[in-house]
């Protein structure tokens, strides 16, 4: 498992947060990937990770009000003084907890050349503001989150060159991409320079990756050797429990290399 991070905002979801790390360090992960951990004090985060030996990658930004269907407030024009006063609180929270990447949630809004100018005023004051931290994208299928952003690596590429942003990567999500009906591989070699971290389920249901439409274990050699170094994150959706999946991830183990944990940490 030494590449491969446990997503614990789908794996282990019917325990607390801090068991939840527990059963990734039990189940043999090295990493740990977030969602909204908020309502865990960082320093019990911080504590159950240094006393079960697993690095927290990163987490998300907050999402706004989830009761008007929003999802992140980057690139909404006129809730640019929320996003950074939830920006900064996340973002202290994370350093406290150990995280050294933040996914910024860019938010359900019309791919505009105002959004994406929104976006990357936002993204050039977080880097400026918060110099611990290093941020990702990621772009999510319109299948999932219809009226995101961006959906395509693409899109959210586009705002990382544009803006000329220097600690904001991709997160290449091969579940995302395959949804797309796009070829993982191509995509990648297109876009390499810019991925900070990569994650994986099965193309279309999001479970274990061991069926559907892409062959992770090839995707993931194709990767390796053009030169991908980072985690992996598991970001599935158990078919039955996250126990019983395991035999598939672990059946991916033998098409990975190096351990990549003194490597520049992504998420």
């Amino acid at each position: 498992m030494k590449r491969l991070s446990a997503n614990l905002g789908f794996l282990w979801n019917e325990l607390d947060l801090l068991d939840r790390i527990r059963a990734a360090a039990d189940a043999g992960f090295k990493a740990v990937e977030l969602h909204w951990p908020y309502d865990v004090p960082a320093q019990d985060i911080l504590r159950c990770c240094q006393d079960t030996g697993v690095r927290l990658l990163a987490m998300n930004s907050p999402r706004g009000d989830l009761s008007k269907g929003e999802n992140g407030l980057a690139a909404l024009q006129g809730r640019e003084r929320e996003f950074r006063e939830g920006l900064l609180r996340a973002a202290e929270f994370a350093i406290t907890a150990g995280a050294q990447r933040m996914h910024i949630m860019a938010g359900v809004t019309p791919n505009t050349p105002a959004a994406r100018a929104t976006l990357g005023e936002n993204l050039r004051w977080a880097e400026a503001t918060v110099p611990e931290l290093r941020f990702l994208l990621e772009p999510l299928n319109n299948f999932d989150a219809p009226g995101y952003l961006y959906h395509l690596p693409e899109q959210t590429v586009r705002v990382i060159e544009e803006e000329r942003l220097g600690r904001t990567q991709l997160i290449f999500d091969i579940y995302h991409v395959g949804r797309e009906g796009l070829s993982p591989a191509k995509e990648f070699d297109r876009f390499r320079e810019n991925v900070g971290h990569v994650q994986i389920a099965a193309v279309p249901n999001r479970t274990e990756p061991h069926a559907g439409s892409v062959d992770i274990a090839a995707t993931l050699n194709h990767l390796l050797r053009s030169g991908y170094s980072g985690w992996i994150g598991c970001e599935y959706k158990p078919e039955r429990t996250v126990l019983a999946g395991l035999p598939h991830l672990i059946q991916l183990i033998s098409c990975l290399g190096a351990d990549p944990g003194k490597a520049a940490p992504s998420s």
